[in-house]
């Protein structure tokens, strides 16, 4: 079992700045994506940003419109998220998203998914 730990949530003024971090534990599997995801309006799930260390990929969700910067320290299993120049449309809970591949047998693969409790951001004048 996977426990995350989310921190760097806060309020901010428009055009501020906040670094989300978020750190896993309690794995023996290999971690292969980290990012954050907006919880939104009913509890949606929008992709902000994520790594993948499979495919060695950085994707970023257009919201963020070159505004955040994803970074991982794989030594450290934590992920983090540069957020510049916020707008109050980034106001929203953040979620820590890991994604763990571990390999019951030879010839499969078990893909896991695992939820950090959020962290608050908003973005207010």
């Amino acid at each position: 079992q996977v426990q995350l730990v989310e921190s760097g949530g806060g309020l901010v003024q428009p055009g501020g700045s906040l670094r989300l971090s978020c750190t896993a534990s309690g794995s023996g599997d290999l971690i292969d994506t980290m990012g954050w995801y907006r919880q939104g309006p009913g509890n949606k799930r929008l992709m902000v940003a994520e790594v993948s260390s499979v495919t060695r990929t950085t994707d970023y969700g257009d919201t963020v419109a070159g505004r955040f910067t994803i970074s991982r320290d794989n030594a450290k299993n934590t992920v983090y998220l540069q957020m510049n120049d916020l707008k109050i449309d980034d106001t929203a809970v953040y979620v820590c998203h890991v994604g763990t591949i571990s390999e019951p047998d030879s010839d499969s693969a078990l893909f896991t998914d695992y939820w950090g409790q959020g962290t608050q951001v908003t973005v207010s004048s």
